[in-house]
């Protein structure tokens, strides 16, 4: 099983992402929307940061139980409910993602929305890996 990272040269330097993730051989695992909810149910955290790093905690909960790291990711997906205060954060956000997932980036997507399922939640992170 093989996951090959592409980043070509004629698109922008991709930066806490990359361009197009090439998986083969392997199993597919959909991870559901995460936000920040504790096993309680409850969101933790009053700030952006907070929340994403919670969020992104969760995401890599489900993918090791599902027999993942985070170096499988390909796709993930993240929903804000404001993408200036996401790009305002985004040195921060990116240093959390390193501390947590690394630096084998998947393709991604920030996404602004209307609200989440949760009022209080700011952020939500989905996505799919493959694992061997």
């Amino acid at each position: 099983m093989t996951v090959e990272r592409v980043n070509p040269p004629e698109l922008s330097l991709p930066t806490g992402f990359s361009h197009a993730v090439v998986a083969t051989g392997g199993r597919l695992v959909f991870l559901a929307g995460q936000t920040a909810l504790d096993p309680d149910g409850r969101i933790l955290g009053d700030t952006l940061p907070a929340q994403f790093e919670q969020a992104l905690g969760n995401l890599l909960t489900a993918l090791g139980a599902a027999g993942g790291t985070p170096d499988r990711l390909a796709r993930v997906t993240v929903y804000t409910t404001d993408a200036a205060a996401y790009r305002r954060h985004a040195p921060e956000l990116g240093r959390l993602w390193r501390r947590l997932a690394g630096r084998d980036y998947p393709a991604m997507a920030v996404v602004e929305v209307v609200r989440l399922w949760d009022d209080r939640a700011m952020v939500e992170l989905d996505g799919f890996a493959v694992l061997p």
